[in-house]
């Protein structure tokens, strides 16, 4: 079994905090939402500490995700979603990785935080 295999549950795509959206990945949200960068920014996002992240709906989860259709901008969605669960974080510190196991049912608890690092340069 792997260290981590997506369940595709949406956890994480709940929660505030925000996912940035930066560079090319704004104008290639936009062109597959057929709307313009700007609209994209000012209809979509919200601008905190110099940066813009996806806007979060009532419910928590981001503005893009679909409990049935799971995430709507899938082909286009920015880097810190394409990361998941490999990001930095969690790779260089194994108390941020168990934390990790508790919000995430893909990470297999079983596993070795070793096992978990070698996945991610897979």
């Amino acid at each position: 079994m792997k260290a981590f295999e997506c369940k595709q549950c949406g956890e994480c795509c709940r929660g505030e905090g925000g996912i940035r959206v930066q560079g090319d990945e704004i104008g290639r949200i936009a062109r597959f939402l057929s709307i313009t960068p700007a609209e994209f920014l000012s209809e979509r996002c919200y601008f905190r500490h110099g940066r813009y992240y996806i806007n979060t709906g009532a419910d928590g989860f981001c503005a893009f995700f679909d409990k049935e259709k799971q995430c709507t901008i899938h082909p286009v969605k920015p880097l810190p979603c394409t990361l998941w669960p490999f990001y930095p974080a969690l790779l260089n510190d194994p108390e941020n990785w168990i934390m990790a196991q508790d919000a995430c049912p893909g990470i297999n608890p079983g596993s070795s935080f070793e096992e978990f690092r070698r996945q991610s340069r897979g």
